[in-house]
C-alpha cells in the first residue's frame, strides 16, 4: 500500500469524523435553542403606586401619561405583556381617568423589548443585557445570521436582534395597543419600538427592509392606526450606531378629540426645531415618551449625538442636574413655543437585567409645570384639559 494512499485515507477518515461532529453540534445546538422557553408562571404585578392629578375636569379630556414598571418576564409572551399594559388601564378607569376624550401616552422603548418574547429563560433571567442578547442570538443562531449579514448598521450585533425578531415584534405591539385602544374607547401613544421602515397600511403596522428607527404609533379610539408613523429624528449618541434619525420635518399632527396632538420622542422635545414644527402644524397637545437610565440629580453633561440646541446657556453644562436640564430645555421650557395648551412627558420605570429605568416625569399645562422624581414603582400622571 502506497504512503500517498496511507495518507488520503487518513484524511478522508478525518474528514468524516469532522461531518460526523459538525452534525451532532448541530442537532445539540438545534435542541438546545428550543428548549427552556417556558414562559413564567405567576400573574404579571402592576406595582401602581403612585397617581397623580393636574387640574380638574372641565369635560374638556385629559393627557393619560401611563409609567409602567416593567421587567423581562413581562416581554415574555404577549399575553403578559398585554396584561400588564391592560392592568394600568384598567386601574385608570376604576379612577375617573378614561373617557372618550382621554389620549393616553406610554413610555419610549416600551416595544422594544419584545425582542425577548418567546425566547429562553436564560435570557429573560440574565445578569445583564449583553448576556441576555447573547443568549438570544445564540438560539437563533441561522436566523441572527442572516440578518447580521444583512445589516449595514455600525453596531451590527445589535441591529442584527432587531432585524431578526422585528416581524413578531410589530405584530405583538400592533395586536396589543390596537385592542387596548379599542377595548377603552382612548386614543394611544403607543411608547415606541424599534423597527426597520415601519409604516401605517390601511391602519395596521407594516415593516419593510430598510433602516431601522425608533418610532411610535398613534391609535384611534376604533383600534386603527394612525398615518403616520412618527420617528425619531434626534436619536442619542447610543441609539445612532444602529438607529437613523427621522426628519424634524416629517413629525405629524394627529386630530383627537382632546385636540390636535404632536409627539416628540424623548430626545426630540429637547429642540427648538421640533416645536417651531408644531406651531406650524398647529399642534394644542404634545406627548413626549422618554426613556433614560442616568440619574436626575445626576450633573448634566450636555445632548448626546447631536449638537447642544444653539440657546442652551453654556455654562449649564457640566453643572446643573440632569432634571434640572429636563425643566429648563425639554417641554417645561420649550413647549409655549408650539402654541400647545398642555403636554405630559413620561418616562418607563422598573428594572430590565442591570438596567434601571429612571427619570422624572412632567406634566404641563398652561404656565403650570408638575414633576414626579424616580420612584421604584408605576404611575399615572394625568392633565386635565381646559377648554
Amino acid at each position: 500500500m502506497s504512503p500517498a494512499y496511507t495518507s488520503g485515507m487518513k484524511r478522508h477518515r478525518v474528514l468524516r469524523w469532522l461531518a460526523i461532529a459538525l452534525i451532532v453540534l448541530t442537532i445539540a445546538l438545534a435542541v438546545w435553542s428550543r428548549t427552556g422557553r417556558r414562559p413564567p408562571e405567576g400573574a404579571v404585578e402592576l406595582r401602581l403606586e403612585e397617581v397623580c392629578r393636574v387640574g380638574r375636569d372641565v369635560g374638556a379630556g385629559n393627557l393619560l401619561g401611563v409609567q409602567p414598571y416593567v421587567v423581562p418576564s413581562d416581554y415574555a409572551t404577549e399575553a403578559r405583556f398585554g396584561g400588564k399594559l391592560e392592568g394600568y388601564l384598567a386601574a385608570a378607569r376604576e379612577r375617573g381617568l378614561i373617557g372618550p376624550k382621554t389620549v393616553v401616552v406610554f413610555p419610549e422603548f416600551l416595544g422594544s423589548w419584545l425582542v425577548v418574547t418567546g425566547e429562553k429563560r436564560a435570557a429573560l433571567e440574565a445578569g445583564s443585557t449583553q448576556e441576555a442578547m447573547l443568549l438570544i442570538a445564540a438560539s437563533n443562531l441561522p436566523s441572527y445570521a442572516a440578518a447580521y449579514v444583512r445589516s449595514r448598521a455600525q453596531d451590527r450585533p445589535k441591529a442584527a436582534l432587531f432585524r431578526m425578531k422585528a416581524r413578531e415584534m410589530a405584530r405583538i405591539y400592533h395586536r396589543t395597543f390596537s385592542r387596548l385602544a379599542k377595548q377603552y374607547g382612548v386614543t394611544i401613544v403607543a411608547g415606541s419600538i424599534v423597527l426597520p421602515s415601519p409604516r401605517v397600511e390601511a391602519g395596521r403596522l407594516a415593516i419593510g427592509a430598510g433602516p431601522l428607527y425608533n418610532a411610535t404609533v398613534v391609535y384611534a379610539p376604533d383600534g386603527r392606526a394612525q398615518e403616520p408613523v412618527v420617528r425619531k429624528a434626534f436619536p442619542t449618541e447610543d441609539e445612532l450606531p444602529f438607529l437613523t434619525p427621522g426628519a424634524v420635518d416629517d413629525l405629524p399632527v394627529f386630530e383627537t378629540l382632546a385636540g390636535r396632538l404632536g409627539v416628540l420622542i424623548c430626545a426630540d422635545s429637547w429642540y427648538p426645531e421640533a416645536y417651531a414644527r408644531l406651531k406650524r402644524l398647529k399642534v394644542e397637545v404634545v406627548a413626549v415618551p422618554s426613556f433614560d437610565f442616568t440619574d436626575p440629580e445626576g450633573i448634566w453633561k450636555g445632548d448626546s449625538g447631536f449638537p447642544n440646541p444653539a440657546d442652551v446657556f453654556g455654562p449649564d453644562v457640566n453643572h446643573i442636574s440632569v432634571g434640572e436640564a429636563w425643566r429648563k430645555y425639554a417641554l417645561p421650557g420649550r413647549m409655549a413655543s408650539s402654541g400647545a395648551q398642555a403636554g405630559v412627558n413620561v418616562f418607563l420605570r422598573g428594572r430590565l437585567w442591570d438596567l434601571t429605568a429612571k427619570g422624572t416625569a412632567l406634566a404641563v399645562r398652561g404656565e403650570e409645570t408638575e414633576s414626579y422624581p424616580t420612584r421604584d414603582c408605576a404611575s399615572l400622571i394625568n392633565v386635565w384639559l381646559a377648554r
